[in-house]
């Protein structure tokens, strides 16, 4: 039996010192596991106002901390505080809404009867063939569903109620954290490049791949669906549409769906105007929806999401869509990222085949 040489005992050596990063580094990811949204935002919020904190450290005599921390009020002020502000008004009027469902205020199936007592003769006929028109057992189980709805709503939107603790551990870790990244993020950065296996080419334009996607992802996305939640908010409240701080808050979450987001919430209520007699409120929210709601998805997220990715829109929507199925509303942002990635390290591998 052959002896082992020296490059072999330093294979071995080298697999084995793998093996235990790989190992290492998959134990600290199922540590971590459960706080993977708190991090997720705090790397987000860092990358984000990073630019900021690089404006602020030569005016502040080039002192980290000082300007991590005037960085990290500024966060505090633009983004924390106004969406515990919304969060505050969301639930309240959630509230409200479930009040009036279980006084009896509101009835939505007295509404729900009165659509299919305005439905034409042979839909109404189609419909008690199949059993359809039971109103007893229907209001029954519409009212539960909804109280039940509204209920969860009041109690855990925005991870507020019954999660209140958890919610507040996560925004903290989340800051905390985001104080450290903003602080030494290109220190991290460093390191990370010096112990990735790559060339520094290759590095940086994956580097360069995330941050942008990551950019253009969170600013866009949340941009168009505030813009769009603000613009249905606005016509439910002209329109009188009860609970429109509530709808525009729905419509908002959902137009992270591109194309069809807030369409779920507006064209139902459109359908509602048109089927009680309230035509032109009808035929003036569909407009309204198509026209400017629909026209702020359709100009703003190509120009703001896919321009800057440099990904198809398709792709967008397909990996937004699939991210949001598996990560919940933290896809929005995985799953373009993970196609961008996917895309750029192909593009790597396909280069170095044909140098």
């Amino acid at each position: 039996m052959k002896p082992a040489t020296p490059e072999g005992r330093t294979d071995t050596q080298r697999h084995a010192l793998l093996g235990l990063v790989l190992a290492a580094s998959l134990a600290l990811g199922w540590i971590l596991l459960p706080f993977y949204g708190a991090i997720l935002w705090a790397a987000i919020i860092a990358l984000l106002f990073a630019p900021l904190y690089r404006w602020l450290l030569p005016r502040m005599g080039r002192r980290r901390t000082p300007a991590a921390l005037a960085t990290l009020l500024l966060v505090l002020l633009s983004v924390v505080l106004p969406l515990a502000l919304v969060s505050a008004s969301l639930v309240r009027e959630a509230a409200m809404l479930v009040q009036r469902l279980q006084s009896g205020e509101l009835n939505p199936a007295l509404y729900f009867h009165g659509v299919f007592d305005a439905l034409p003769h042979w839909l109404s006929s189609l419909l008690d063939h199949f059993g359809l028109v039971n109103f007893n057992v229907l209001q029954q189980r519409l009212t539960t569903a909804l109280a039940q709805g509204s209920q969860f709503i009041a109690t855990q939107a925005f991870s507020v109620g019954q999660n209140t603790f958890e919610f507040v551990a996560s925004v903290f870790i989340s800051l905390y954290l985001c104080f450290f990244l903003i602080r030494d993020g290109e220190s991290v950065v460093r390191a990370l490049r010096r112990a990735a296996p790559l060339a520094p080419a290759h590095q940086q334009e994956l580097l360069t791949k995330f941050s942008t996607v990551i950019r253009a992802t969170v600013k866009g996305n949340l941009l168009v669906a505030a813009v769009q939640g603000a613009l249905g908010g606005v016509a439910f409240w002209y329109l009188g549409v009860s609970g429109a701080l509530l709808w525009a808050v729905l419509m908002a979450f959902l137009s992270l769906l591109p194309a069809i987001g807030a369409g779920l919430v507006w064209l139902p209520v459109a359908a509602w105007f048109l089927v009680t007699g309230a035509l032109w409120q009808g035929l003036g929210l569909i407009a309204y929806g198509v026209l400017v709601i629909g026209l702020v998805d359709n100009l703003l997220r190509p120009i703001l999401v896919g321009k800057d990715t440099g990904m198809p829109d398709y792709v967008v929507m397909l990996t937004t869509l699939g991210g949001m199925a598996v990560f919940g509303l933290n896809g929005f942002v995985l799953g373009p990222v993970i196609a961008a990635m996917f895309i750029a390290v192909w593009h790597l591998y396909a280069a170095q085949r044909t140098d």
